[in-house]
């Protein structure tokens, strides 16, 4: 018989949480290129969200783009991606002032996110916000 121990000092979803970075971070991103007006378009989907739109003229300039964005990640074609996304993405490049939800996986710092949400719901001066941020930093920089 096994038993397991919990940390007290842990709540009881605390492990959980800890785990899904890793598992985000390890996820395969997968990728599709698809004709545009502009040349091609790169989608790079993982967990069934949006991680990177890039456009080019070159597909495996494109795909040397990405595996440079993702350095750390496992990234191959994928024969599973949804038709419709795609087809919503390169609308978006086709008419981009059209309204789409897409499901993007947006990361960033805390810092980052809440600039992005101030942004995002038009609190004045939101854009400001980063550089400012970094001018006022008095560490030493080295």
């Amino acid at each position: 018989m096994s038993t397991s121990k919990t940390n007290p000092e842990l709540p009881e979803s605390g492990a959980a949480d800890m785990l899904i970075p890793l598992i985000r971070a390890a996820a395969t991103i997968g990728f599709v290129i698809a004709p545009c007006s502009l040349g091609f378009v790169i989608i790079a989907v993982s967990e069934q969200l949006i991680r990177s739109i890039m456009v080019g003229d070159d597909p495996e300039m494109l795909v040397s783009d990405l595996q440079n964005q993702f350095p750390n990640a496992p990234i191959e074609p994928s024969e599973s991606c949804d038709a419709g996304l795609v087809a919503k993405v390169v609308d978006l490049i086709e008419r981009p002032d059209q309204a789409l939800d897409l499901p993007l996986d947006i990361r960033g710092t805390d810092f980052r996110m809440r600039v992005w949400d101030a942004e995002q719901i038009g609190v004045p001066n939101a854009a400001r916000a980063m550089p400012h941020a970094c001018a006022v930093n008095c560490l030493p920089r080295g």
